[in-house]
């Protein structure tokens, strides 16, 4: 990861796992759909959903009915989860990345500034834990009846589909 920047396999993978969350339940997910919903390339996508296969966060399904599905429960995956798969680790510095912090960097045992980098890395990933692809759902919802209320479509635009209306 770049410092405190997410390229675009971090924040576009997080959208395509909204948009799932957004339809969990409904079955599988065309990938063209959500590319087409997240304004993301198809094939782009489609390398980002391999990589979120593979650790287990989405299924997938081929044929005429096919796509992808989130793994479990939209409660149960963390931002921190998506981006550490198409990421890797939040390391702001390499003292404090995984193996032996000497190895990194030879002022390592000694360094006052270790102690600011991991305390980043530490908040960081505390934020990215902490918030749930529901939370995200429910806060779209909550947006959504704001400003929808008033046709009652909210919980149309809640699902993504902000066009029922």
């Amino acid at each position: 990861m770049s410092f405190v920047r997410l390229s675009t396999r971090g924040r576009y993978g997080v959208r395509a796992m909204y948009d799932l969350a957004l339809h969990y339940g409904e079955g599988p997910v065309p990938l063209k759909g959500i590319a087409e919903r997240q304004m993301v390339s198809e094939n782009y996508l489609e390398q980002l959903m391999a990589s979120l296969r593979r650790a287990g966060l989405v299924i997938s399904s081929r044929g005429a009915q096919g796509g992808y599905e989130l793994a479990r429960r939209p409660a149960d995956i963390t931002i921190g989860d998506i981006v550490r798969v198409l990421e890797g680790p939040i390391d702001p510095a390499e003292c404090v990345g995984e193996g032996d912090p000497v190895e990194a960097c030879e002022r390592a045992d000694e360094c006052t500034m270790r102690l600011v980098w991991k305390k980043l890395k530490d908040c960081i990933n505390r934020v990215l834990d902490s918030i749930s692809l529901k939370d995200l759902c429910d806060e779209t919802a909550s947006l959504t009846s704001d400003s929808c209320g008033s046709c009652g479509a909210a919980a149309a635009c809640a699902r993504g589909r902000p066009g029922t209306h």
